[in-house]
């Protein structure tokens, strides 16, 4: 069993917009959406930019660094093989323009609102499966 189903995630969504954040994830790379027209941020993936419309926007690199925006513990699995408790955390990438992701948190602590964290790659165990990010505190 992969990381990602223990957690009740199963990779790219099956409309595959998302596919070249995951791929960026494969490489070691935090890879978010940009428009190459209109330079927007652009996330949750999308086949096209939601401000200037142009199709196919491109994937940018940016550095796993962030802080957190909001964060929250989960108790109870919403997958049977799901592992509890965790804490997920929204994190706001300067880099990307503000933009925020969603993440796992790895810490003993409570993350705190507006701390930095820096987002370490869990690659994937075979070729089937996807690595996953994780975040901690600076």
């Amino acid at each position: 069993m992969t990381t990602l189903q223990r957690f009740g995630l199963e990779g790219p969504s099956h409309n595959r917009h998302d596919e070249g954040h995951w791929d960026g994830l494969r490489a070691g790379e935090l890879r978010i959406q940009r428009c190459t027209s209109c330079a927007r941020w652009i996330w949750i993936a999308q086949p096209l930019c939601p401000s200037c419309h142009t199709f196919d926007p491109g994937w940018e690199a940016v550095e796993p660094v962030g802080v957190v925006y909001a964060w929250t513990r989960t108790h109870r699995a919403f997958h049977p093989t799901a592992e509890v408790p965790y804490t997920t955390v929204l994190v706001e990438l300067p880099q990307a323009g503000n933009t925020r992701i969603l993440g796992l948190y790895t810490g003993t602590e409570d993350p705190v609102i507006g701390s930095r964290v820096v987002g370490t790659f869990e690659p994937a165990p075979d070729e089937q499966s996807w690595p996953l990010i994780r975040w901690s505190a600076v």
